[in-house]
């Protein structure tokens, strides 16, 4: 991939994470900043392989779902970087799966690794941002013209799970009472 490529890329996953992050302000489900952590970050690119595995056979037939989903990612990740990263921090991909494998990952991670009930506010809540964010995606996607089934299309895709990944662990983040906050170091004797 040449310099011109990646550069193509790198704007598009910034400005996608943008737009992703106004949207998610917009239903108050983000402050400013995004919020994150190098350990969660490197989930992802831990679980970034094999969920690409399941989102290049469904991205045709499910294509918000298969982009939604990496926001449920987000969310769990998020949710054991909490509550026990020790355990957390050893989770396999396969851990994120439900009885159908990649088919229920939604509604798995949202009873089992969340604790909600399907019906319960607390899911809705969560399904539905992450049902805009993913379909915000794809119309972003559209906008790009670019060719199915090419090797752009797989970069912009990837990228794509990438910020909806970071979307959702952020998202999670505030949910869960954390927040930036200025400190002031200054010595006040």
């Amino acid at each position: 991939m040449d310099y011109k490529e990646l550069e193509y890329l790198d704007n598009y996953e910034n400005s996608l994470l943008e737009e992703l992050k106004n949207i998610s302000r917009s239903f108050g489900m983000m402050d400013e900043n995004l919020l994150s952590s190098e350990d969660i970050d490197y989930k992802w690119e831990e679980f970034a392989s094999d969920y690409m595995v399941e989102a290049v056979k469904s991205i045709n037939k499910f294509p918000e779902f298969t982009i939604g989903c990496a926001a449920y990612v987000g969310f769990a990740v998020a949710k054991w970087w909490d509550s026990d990263w020790g355990k957390g921090h050893n989770a396999k991909y396969e851990s994120l799966l439900g009885e159908r494998g990649f088919d229920d990952m939604d509604d798995f991670i949202m009873q089992k690794i969340l604790g909600y009930d399907l019906k319960s506010t607390e899911a809705s809540i969560l399904s539905n941002i992450a049902l805009v964010l993913a379909q915000a995606s794809m119309d972003r996607i559209r906008k790009e013209h670019i060719e199915t089934q090419s090797v752009k299309a797989f970069y912009i895709l990837s990228r794509t799970l990438k910020v909806m990944f970071k979307i959702g662990a952020s998202i999670q983040l505030k949910r869960m009472g954390y927040k930036y906050q200025k400190v002031n170091f200054a010595n006040k004797s």
